[in-house]
């Protein structure tokens, strides 16, 4: 039986295992997209239309909604710069490298955040939230699922498209 790949070492900190759990998401995501040939990266093979660097774009846009904009309460620029229309947007001139950038820099802050403040905590007024901001464990949480659905609907996408399948 083939075990299956979840980040490694045991910890009783919820919070370096909510990072490592990020960490694993993302870099799965990454090399699924690494996996793919350029023209893949902007086409689509699914009814609902979105590329896989439109789910990239998605996915740092978000976790930086979350943590930063959300959690924290500092403003972002443009913290919804992967919609446009109702449907994620990626420009032209934006390409893998620059979002792959993008995204370790959320990470960088994601896990800043984490190892700087107690799951328990509850967000900042302001920023995302009109109302009660949820706390720490509840962001984490929502990201964790975020990605890792996301992760899954690019499976198939690279699938479709002859990339490397698997974990």
């Amino acid at each position: 039986m083939t075990e299956f790949p979840e980040p490694t070492g045991e910890s009783a900190d919820s919070a370096e295992l909510f990072a490592r759990y990020l960490r694993f998401y993302r870099e799965t995501v990454l090399r699924k997209l690494s996996s793919l040939p350029t023209d893949e990266l902007r086409r689509s093979r699914l009814p609902s239309g979105w590329t896989p660097l439109e789910l990239l774009t998605h996915l740092t846009h978000m976790e930086r909604r979350w943590f930063v904009w959300g959690f924290l309460g500092e403003q972002v620029p443009d913290p919804w710069g992967d919609d446009r229309d109702g449907r994620w947007h990626v420009p032209e001139e934006v390409t893998l490298d620059r979002l792959e950038d993008m995204l370790r820099a959320a990470a960088d802050r994601t896990e800043a955040v984490l190892a700087e403040h107690p799951l328990d905590e509850v967000g900042r007024p302001g920023g995302r939230f009109d109302g009660e901001p949820p706390t720490l464990v509840w962001i984490c949480f929502h990201v964790l699922q975020e990605y890792a659905r996301h992760a899954g609907h690019l499976d198939i996408v690279v699938e479709l498209a002859a990339g490397t399948v698997g974990e």
